[in-house]
């Protein structure tokens, strides 16, 4: 990828071609990276083109930080770092398992979700009463763990399902991202629903505000890049110890007695990626018995379990008889773990 999709290759820097040992010392204030001439300002651009359609005259800022996040009070957004090379996103799949935001049609979702929480925050909407009855008070706190309900009709589902229920600013951020995406068809895929006054509110506030100027013009960032000393290997050792046991030494060491071999591509023939694609709906079903939880808590567990896998490029034994039953008892094990632990339930 170029620095910029159909623009010119910009000068690489000297980290780019560094392995990951010496790269996780780094500073994140020695990056000197920005979001300029990448493909997240690509992103970024096409953002504010579908603002426009819409006729909104709001552009959210933006900044580089460690991930993604809106700060309370400000009309701007922090994106992560790992967006704008992809050597950094290369070291995120590595060291965390996936790319948060990694693809376009990801990237852009996430982008109208933090506008949400922009727009909110530049016309000082959660100030109003109608507001505040239909998606609650943006004072409450946030929740270490909330009780996702999969099949509630109270909310739209956008990001990934049940995120709209973690805490009322985020039921108004999925809700206009829904809203605002271009060719959304929210009328007929929500009639019905008791979500869809949601909509039909959002739909009135916008029309409302459309062409006018923030009322909130901050430009403040919280932990611009440019600022932390901190190094990345301090940053995803933290990163580690919030996800839980998916990410210990542990899980990975069971892991890879599951499956013992190593593969080069780690979701072609003989890799444990395709072995859990192939017994996934046999695996499901049991598990889903065996434990009696719901059906979309053992789908994330799965996932989570092949994205381990591919990222350790683990293979399976072909001479071993036995790999399917301890897959599916190592599986029912980590999803008894994820309960207890109360995984399904945080907000992060």
């Amino acid at each position: 990828m170029n620095a910029r999709e159909g623009g010119a290759a910009a000068v690489e820097p000297e980290w780019a071609s560094w392995p990951d040992e010496k790269l996780l010392d780094l500073r994140f204030c020695d990056l000197q990276v920005s979001i300029g001439e990448s493909a997240l300002q690509t992103r970024v651009d096409q953002l504010y083109r579908e603002l426009k359609q819409i006729g909104l005259r709001f552009k959210p800022f933006f900044w580089l930080s460690t991930e993604w996040f809106t700060p309370d009070g400000v009309p701007g957004c922090a994106a992560p770092f790992y967006l704008v090379h992809p050597r950094l996103a290369e070291l995120e799949q590595a060291q965390v398992g996936e790319v948060e935001g990694g693809t376009a049609d990801w990237c852009m979702r996430i982008l109208r979700h933090e506008t949400g929480h922009a727009i909110d925050n530049a016309y000082q909407l959660r100030r109003r009463r109608r507001r505040q009855e239909l998606f609650g008070p943006s004072k409450t706190p946030y929740p270490e763990f909330y009780e996702p309900r999969p099949y509630s009709r109270s909310f739209v589902t956008h990001l990934e399902p049940s995120y709209a229920q973690s805490h009322p600013d985020e039921d108004f951020a999925e809700t206009f991202a829904v809203w605002m995406t271009p060719h959304s068809t929210w009328q007929e895929r929500y009639a019905k629903w008791p979500v869809l006054k949601k909509l039909e509110y959002m739909d009135k506030v916008m029309a409302e505000i459309r062409g006018r100027p923030p009322l909130n013009r901050s430009r403040r960032k919280v932990e611009p890049l440019g600022a932390l000393d901190k190094t990345l290997r301090e940053h995803y050792r933290e990163r580690r110890e919030s996800l839980g046991p998916a990410a210990h030494d542990t899980y990975d060491r069971d892991l890879k007695r599951l499956f013992p071999n190593r593969v080069e591509n780690p979701t072609g023939p003989g890799s444990a990626d395709r072995f859990i694609a192939k017994v996934a709906a046999e695996a499901l079903a049991k598990t889903t018995r065996w434990t009696g939880e719901y059906k979309y808590m053992v789908k994330q567990v799965i996932e989570e379990v092949r994205q381990r896998c591919r990222t350790l490029r683990l293979g399976v034994d072909a001479d071993a008889s036995d790999t399917r039953e301890n897959f599916l008892l190592f599986l029912t094990a980590q999803t008894m773990k994820y309960v207890l632990q109360g995984r399904h339930r945080q907000w992060l």
